[in-house]
């Protein structure tokens, strides 16, 4: 009898946990459960489709051809700060699109760091944006970027990585600053990055449990960033329920795992993708950012000097937001 309890209680135990750690299957846009697609769409050659947004100049007219990735729990609606007439001054013509899972974008169980470079050229491929184009990356929304610059240089004219969130992993990093940059972050985002990297496999559980707070990004915003997030939100087009519609493990869960996961390659590895100077690459940060340890972007800036340093002054971490700076990353950009 009492080894039957026993024996009971373990297989309870056993599919408790395993319900805690197993995430709920995506609602995937446009099956019969799931939300309706309502964005432009391209249909990819594995079978998924992105979501994408244009913006400015009409592509066909553009002298100028650039993709935004947006970053963490965000969408192809993120704020862009600029008007109409700014890029018809500049001849430029932006697409943005749903990463992998986020807003109307197929999920992608098997997306890694490497994927994302790919799925950035079968969009260009399916827009016709031609043989070369541009990219800029914000926040978590930058390392597609590192991956482009790793697996697709031949297909750029130039990158920006907007305040880029590092991977304390990454092996060319010294563990000094790694470990003391790691350090000062609040508990909860060492537990956070940690748990991404060491055990993804508790990520879901983790993010469900309630002995510990929720992460919350908005904790390090600087009085700036707070009122550049009010405008943001105020935005008629920015709908959270939407970013996260498929369900918050296919978009992001999904993208901490890769971010903080184990790379591919390592980016402080890369070499001048633009040895002819028929491109450049940009690397943007906030000199109050709270978010992105400014000593990082310091050490990849003096590591990889073929990578033009840009830092603004008392600027957090939402700095794509501010109108004069993002004029002033695509100048840059576009500057070659």
């Amino acid at each position: 009898m009492i080894v039957a309890i026993g024996i009971a209680f373990t297989v309870v135990v056993v599919a408790w946990i395993y319900q805690a750690l197993k995430p709920p299957s995506p609602k995937i846009c446009g099956t019969p459960k799931g939300p309706p697609i309502t964005s432009p769409r391209v249909k990819l050659n594995d079978g998924r489709h992105l979501a994408y947004k244009e913006f400015g100049v009409p592509k066909e007219m553009a002298q100028h051809k650039i993709i935004l990735t947006h970053g963490y729990n965000a969408s192809k609606h993120m704020h862009l700060a600029v008007s109409q007439e700014f890029m018809e001054e500049v001849k430029a013509y932006i697409v943005l699109y749903d990463r992998a899972g986020y807003g109307d974008s197929d999920p992608y169980p098997s997306r890694s760091v490497k994927t994302e470079a790919f799925d950035i050229q079968e969009l260009a491929d399916k827009l016709e944006l031609g043989s070369k184009f541009y990219v800029i990356g914000c926040s978590l929304g930058a390392y597609p970027i590192w991956s482009c610059l790793k697996y697709i240089p031949h297909r750029l004219l130039g990158a920006s990585l907007v305040v880029p969130f590092v991977n304390y992993w990454w092996p060319s990093i010294p563990s000094a600053l790694s470990t003391q940059s790691f350090k000062e972050l609040p508990k909860v985002f060492q537990y956070t990055f940690g748990i991404a990297h060491y055990t993804p496999w508790l990520y879901y559980w983790w993010t469900k449990q309630k002995w510990f707070r929720s992460l919350a990004v908005e904790v390090l915003f600087t009085d700036s960033d707070l009122k550049l997030l009010k405008e943001v939100l105020d935005c008629p087009t920015i709908s959270l329920e939407k970013i996260r519609q498929q369900g918050e493990y296919e978009c992001l869960h999904r993208d901490m795992l890769v971010a903080f996961g184990k790379w591919e390659f390592d980016p402080l590895e890369l070499t001048n993708p633009f040895t002819e100077n028929k491109g450049s690459v940009h690397m943007w940060q906030g000199g109050a950012d709270r978010l992105v340890p400014i000593e990082f972007s310091h050490f990849i800036a003096q590591k990889l000097p073929w990578i033009q340093y840009h830092e603004v002054p008392n600027a957090g971490h939402l700095v794509v937001h501010e109108t004069e700076s993002f004029k002033a990353i695509i100048r840059a950009l576009l500057a070659g």
